[in-house]
């Protein structure tokens, strides 16, 4: 008799591994509301948000936006030579100790 019962535990175990392995892959899926990439690629977005404070804008607000910010961008500031020449020296100083670390105290 205890044969018979060890049999029934295991044709038990092996239909429930079998039920969860059916069940298994179907949790591995993304949910259904989820677009897939291929698709979110050729979508044209028509509304977007400020890289300054993320309020939502519209297409042409974000064009003009990015616009503003390229021409701020391109103007460059002028710095003082002797203050450039400091600069230069610790970055030359920082580089110098990273490869002689025993030389420069």
């Amino acid at each position: 008799m205890p044969k018979t019962k060890e049999i029934s535990i295991w044709v038990t175990v092996l239909l429930g591994t079998n039920w969860l392995a059916s069940i298994a892959p179907a949790l591995a899926l993304p949910p259904p509301e989820d677009k897939p990439e291929e698709i979110q690629r050729t979508e044209i977005i028509t509304e977007a948000r400020s890289p300054l404070d993320g309020k939502p804008l519209t297409a042409a607000a974000y064009a003009e936006l990015q616009a503003q910010l390229q021409a701020r961008r391109q103007t460059t500031a002028t710095l003082n030579p002797g203050l450039r020449r400091l600069i230069t020296l610790i970055r030359l100083r920082q580089g110098l100790r990273s490869v002689f670390p025993f030389l420069l105290r």
